[in-house]
C-alpha cells in the first residue's frame, strides 16, 4: 500500500494530498489538490459529511492535523455520527490531531449589508489551524454560512475570498455543498472557484439504492471521467475505480488444481492456471454450485483462503448440501480459511455488490474466489449492466493473482440450438469455460461434462458423465451406441454387456487353451511311444548286428585255429620214407 502511495504521488502533475479512501485516489491520480479548495456536492443521504470527516481523519492519522468547521450539526451530533465508521474524533481532538468547532448561524440574525464579509470567519478558523497546526480543512456545508445572502454578486465574492484565503494559506480544504434544482449547487456558483468539484450522487433503481461519485473537475491533472459506485461500510467508504482498470495484469503459468481428479485430466492433467477466471454453465440441477465448492474445498486444503457469494442459499444450507457429496465445507469455515458470503441479490443495487465484493476481497485476502451464480445479479431492467460489472470484477480479481469461478443457469436446454448461450454473455471473457448438461434417455437424467474451451493448455474434447455420490465427485467415460451418448443405467447395461461379452471371450479362450493343451499331450503321447517303439526297433537291430559280427567273429576264429593245426607236423605221426 505505501508503495501504491509513493507511485501515485510519483505520478502526479501537481502536489496532491491521499484521501486515504480506498479507490478514490486511484480514481483522482493521487488524491485532492494539496493547497487548493475541493467541492463536494450533492443531495441529501449522498455521503457528503462522511466523505469529508473521512478525508480529515486520514489526513490526521497520517500526520497532517485538521479543522472540521460545522454550520449545520453540532460537535456531539457529529462525533456520534462518525463513531459507527470506527472513526473516535473524542481522541484525536484530545491528542490534539483535529479541531472541531461549530459555528452557529441564525437567518434572522444575519442583515443583508454592503459592509457583511467574512472577516469573523477567517479569524477563528485561523486560529483553530494554528492551535494544531492544521493542513486540511473541512466547511460542512456553504449553504447555512450563506443561507441569509440573496445577492449572488456578494456571495460570489465572499466565495472568491474564502477560496483565495485557503489558498494563501497552503491548507487542502473540502467544501460540502447541496445539490441545487438544474444546478450541481443551490446557487449554482460554488464549481467555478473551486480547483476539483466532486459530485456524489444517491439514486433508487428498482427499489434499489446505489451511490455513485464522479470527478467533475479537477484543475491542471487529468482524472477519472466516468460514475464510480462507493458504499458506507463500517471502516469508511470504500469506492471501487471499476472502469479505470486496465489490461495489464500478469500471467502465471503455476496450474492449481480444480480438486476433481478427472476434471484436472481432462485440462491438461494439472488444472487451471492461477489467477484464470472459471466459467461453470448448466441448466438447474447440473451440478455447477458442486463444482465450485469442490474448487474451493481444494483451496482450503492447500492452505489457502477462499471467498465463497452465494445467491441463493444460506451458509448453513449450503454446508449441509455439500456434505451429502463428501465435501466437508464447516471445517475450513472453523479455522478460518473459508469464508462464504450469502445475500440475496436484491440486498443491494449491482454495482454496490461489485463494491462489496472488492471490500470483501481486499479485507480477506483469498486465493480462490467464487460467485454462485452470476445469473441472479440479473434483473429485467439491469441486464445490460451486468456484463461491465462482471468484467470490472473478473479484471481486479486478474490484477490480484487471484483464481475465479463463476457459476452460471444457462437458457434453453440440450434440444435448443444453442444451450451454451449464458445469459449474462460474459463467456468471452472467461479463460475456461465448463459446460453441464442433463440427458434424459431411456427414462431417466444423467448429467454430463465437457471443457468448452481452455486458453493455454491442452484439453479433453471429450463428453464425460458428471457423477455426485456420498463419497464425492467423478467424471466416468460415456459409451457411444449407434451415434448416442449412453449413460446412467444405459451407460450401466452396456458395461454389464460388455464385462459378459469379455467373460465369454475368456471362458471360450481359457477352452481352447484347454483343448491344445490336451491334444498336446496326446500328440506327446503318441511321440512318446513311437519313439520308444523305435528305441526298441534299434535295440533289436543293434542285438542283431551284434550276433552277426559275434558270429564272423567266431567263425573267423575257428578257421585260424584249424590253419594253425594243419600247419604243425604232429610227432605222434610215422615219419615218411626216403
Amino acid at each position: 500500500m505505501k508503495r501504491k502511495k509513493e507511485e501515485l504521488k510519483k505520478n502526479t502533475l501537481i502536489p496532491k494530498s491521499l484521501t486515504g479512501i480506498e479507490g478514490l485516489d486511484e480514481i483522482t491520480g493521487g488524491g485532492l489538490p494539496a493547497g487548493r479548495p475541493t467541492l463536494l456536492c450533492g443531495g441529501a443521504g449522498c455521503g457528503k459529511t462522511l466523505l469529508a470527516t473521512e478525508f480529515l481523519v486520514r489526513g490526521a492519522m497520517a500526520g497532517e492535523g485538521g479543522v472540521y468547521m460545522m454550520f449545520e450539526e453540532n460537535v456531539a451530533e457529529l462525533t456520534a455520527n462518525v463513531r459507527s465508521l470506527g472513526f473516535d474524533l473524542d481522541h484525536l481532538v484530545q491528542r490534539k490531531k483535529i479541531v472541531l468547532d461549530h459555528v452557529y448561524i441564525e437567518r434572522t440574525e444575519i442583515e443583508e449589508t454592503g459592509e457583511y464579509n467574512l472577516e469573523g470567519l477567517f479569524i477563528r478558523l485561523g486560529h483553530a489551524i494554528d492551535s494544531i497546526g492544521a493542513k486540511r480543512v473541512v466547511l460542512d456545508t456553504l449553504e447555512a454560512l450563506f443561507s441569509g445572502l440573496p445577492n449572488h454578486a456578494v456571495l460570489r465574492a465572499e466565495l472568491r475570498r474564502l477560496f483565495r484565503w485557503l489558498k494563501d494559506r497552503g491548507i487542502t480544504a473540502v467544501i460540502t455543498g447541496e445539490r441545487g434544482e438544474g444546478m450541481l449547487t443551490r446557487y449554482g456558483l460554488e464549481e467555478y472557484v473551486a480547483d476539483c468539484v466532486i459530485v456524489l450522487d444517491h439514486r433508487v433503481e428498482a427499489q434499489i439504492s446505489t451511490r455513485r461519485l464522479r470527478v467533475l473537475k479537477y484543475r491542471g491533472t487529468t482524472h477519472g471521467m466516468n460514475e464510480y459506485p462507493f458504499i458506507i461500510t463500517a471502516h469508511g467508504i470504500s469506492v471501487l475505480p471499476i472502469t479505470s482498470l486496465r489490461l495489464d495484469h500478469k500471467a502465471a503459468s503455476q496450474r492449481v488444481s480444480t480438486g476433481i481428479a478427472r476434471l484436472d485430466e481432462m485440462l491438461g492433467g494439472k488444472g487451471v492456471f492461477r489467477g484464470s477466471s472459471l466459467l461453470v454453465s448448466g441448466s438447474p440441477g447440473t451440478g455447477k454450485s458442486s463444482i465450485a465448492a469442490k474448487f474451493v474445498e481444494a483451496a482450503c486444503r492447500r492452505g489457502e483462503r477462499a471467498l465463497l457469494f452465494a445467491y441463493e442459499e444460506s451458509a448453513g444450507q449450503i454446508i449441509r448440501n455439500m456434505k451429502s457429496i463428501g465435501i466437508d465445507l464447516e471445517h475450513w469455515v472453523k479455522k478460518g480459511l473459508l469464508d462464504i458470503h450469502a445475500s440475496r441479490p436484491t440486498l443491494q443495487g449491482l454495482e454496490q455488490h461489485l463494491v462489496m465484493m472488492h471490500d470483501m476481497v481486499r479485507k480477506f485476502r483469498p486465493a480462490v474466489v467464487a460467485v454462485d451464480p452470476i445469473s441472479n445479479l440479473t434483473f429485467d431492467d439491469s441486464k445490460e449492466a451486468v456484463k461491465p460489472t462482471l468484467m470490472r470484477l473478473i479484471d481486479y480479481l486478474k490484477q490480484r493473482q487471484i483464481t475465479a469461478v463463476f457459476c452460471c443457469l444457462t437458457t434453453g436446454s440440450s434440444a435448443s440450438p444453442a444451450p451454451e448461450d449464458s445469459q449474462v454473455g460474459v463467456s468471452s471473457l472467461m479463460d475456461v469455460w465448463l459446460m453441464l448438461r442433463n440427458i434424459e434417455l431411456n427414462g431417466e437424467r444423467n448429467r454430463t461434462l465437457y471443457v468448452l474451451k481452455a486458453r493455454g493448455m491442452h484439453h479433453s474434447n471429450q463428453v464425460r458423465e458428471f457423477v455426485l455420490t456420498e463419497d464425492g465427485i467423478d467424471l466416468l467415460d460415456v459409451f457411444l451406441l449407434d451415434d448416442r451418448v449412453l449413460t446412467g443405467s444405459a451407460r450401466a447395461a452396456q458395461e454389464a454387456r460388455l464385462i459378459t461379452d469379455n467373460e465369454l471371450r475368456e471362458q471360450n479362450r481359457q477352452r481352447l487353451i484347454r483343448q491344445i493343451a490336451s491334444k498336446r499331450k496326446a500328440v506327446e503321447a503318441q511321440i512318446a511311444m513311437l519313439r520308444a517303439e523305435l528305441e526298441a526297433q534299434e535295440e533289436e537291430m543293434n542285438f542283431s548286428i551284434q550276433e552277426e559280427v559275434s558270429q564272423v567273429k567266431k567263425a573267423l576264429h575257428n578257421v585260424q585255429t584249424l590253419a594253425a593245426l594243419r600247419g604243425k607236423p604232429n610227432s605222434n605221426k610215422p615219419q615218411a620214407r626216403q
